[in-house]
């Protein structure tokens, strides 16, 4: 009879978290679910409501919805502070609560899904108490073979490779390569890793090599690192993929008026000028500084250009941007900006249809096509790094198929 109950007990132990271990506060640390129970108790013995935390909602109120009372909702938010603060509940991130079969249908856990990597489970029956669950993570090295026919993001997908290596493609090419500018045929080859969880894409942790060829122009960047905290990514020739100057001031949006000296105004109807490139974006979208250099003017701009930020840089450049909705903390005429610095964010202050940034650039006093614009180049690889780079980028080249 007693080896009988002690059985019966593993098999309680086995099937239910125990909550006082799970809370931490000195006790025997939580021990790792297994892959029937991944979660720490029997999703299919209980029926699962699915929904959001709603806009302003906080802990309390969350439970509240789901049935939990006042008093137990306080409980549980001080039994699992060393586990979850609940400040950090943030709106629209997914939630299952999970209800006893019976008439009563009392709440019995809820599961707060922190990202898509960790989710806290609160159990909120009998011993109140919380864990936490990590989805099991792989690393993988992968390559990929993307020509343009519609756009970027669609025929990643369309490779069967996540959109999420776009960001790391235009932090590499940012100032090789105008992602506005892309055109059918052309073509990025790429070697990098990322990490997955149950076949879902969590995240990129970085690219080793990239081919971008677009017919007449190709540009390779191989990361290679001199230990000197500097530039990460050279060309086959050594030198430095990192230049003065960013190819655009902003990311991901497109281009809605070019460089031109015969535009007709979209709102006086008049032909002018028009020495800029309008990237069109939502309001509130970062604008970067695209090379350091210092303010110039920072205020409203009289003659159309709203709130607009004007910056002087070396060798003779300059650049501005208008339109924006508003400046950057610490932004101001005097203050030193280096590449890539937010400086103010998209609006449609002044003469403009919606919401937009202009961009403009001149070289020593004269307007220049941003999109157009040679950027200097930055200091190339030391020479005795050039024989180990030319053997990594053969190797990439016959990994790849050449």
């Amino acid at each position: 009879m007693k080896r009988a109950a002690t059985f019966l007990l593993l098999i309680a132990l086995a099937v239910l978290p125990a909550c006082k271990r799970q809370t931490g506060g000195g006790d025997e640390p939580l021990p790792q679910k297994d892959t029937i129970l991944p979660l720490g108790f029997r999703t299919d013995d209980y029926k699962v409501d699915s929904l959001k935390v709603r806009e302003g909602e906080t802990f309390s109120g969350l439970m509240a919805r789901l049935g939990l009372g006042a008093r137990a909702s306080y409980t549980l938010v001080q039994r699992s502070e060393d586990i979850f603060d609940v400040r950090r509940m943030r709106a629209g991130n997914p939630v299952e609560a999970y209800y006893s079969t019976d008439t009563t249908r009392a709440l019995q856990y809820v599961v707060y899904h922190n990202d898509r990597v960790r989710s806290t489970i609160f159990k909120t029956a009998d011993s109140l108490c919380a864990w936490t669950f990590d989805r099991p993570l792989q690393h993988v090295r992968k390559t990929a073979d993307i020509t343009i026919h519609s756009s970027l993001w669609n025929d990643m997908r369309a490779a069967g490779v996540s959109p999420l290596l776009i960001v790391d493609l235009a932090d590499v090419y940012a100032w090789t390569v105008n992602f506005f500018g892309l055109r059918e045929g052309d073509r990025f080859r790429v070697i990098y890793n990322q990490t997955e969880s149950d076949g879902e894409v969590i995240g990129i942790d970085g690219i080793d090599f990239a081919i971008y060829d677009s017919g007449n122009f190709s540009a390779s960047a191989i990361r290679f690192d001199q230990g000197d905290g500097g530039n990460k990514y050279w060309n086959e020739k050594g030198e430095s993929l990192r230049k003065a100057f960013l190819k655009a001031p902003l990311k991901y949006n497109r281009v809605s008026s070019t460089f031109s000296y015969h535009r007709k105004h979209p709102i006086t109807g008049k032909v002018r000028p028009h020495t800029a490139v309008d990237y069109a974006a939502p309001t509130g979208t970062p604008v970067h500084a695209i090379g350091d250099g210092t303010v110039t003017l920072c205020g409203w701009d009289a003659s159309g250009g709203g709130n607009r930020v004007r910056i002087k840089h070396m060798n003779g450049y300059e650049t501005c941007y208008m339109h924006l909705s508003r400046f950057a903390s610490g932004i101001k005429a005097g203050s030193r900006v280096a590449q890539g610095d937010v400086i103010g964010y998209v609006g449609a202050t002044g003469h403009a249809t919606g919401p937009h940034l202009d961009f403009r650039v001149w070289k020593d006093g004269t307007p220049i096509d941003p999109l157009k614009m040679i950027s200097p180049p930055s200091e190339p690889l030391r020479t005795e790094n050039l024989d180990s780079l030319g053997k990594l980028y053969k190797a990439y080249l016959d990994s790849l198929g050449r």
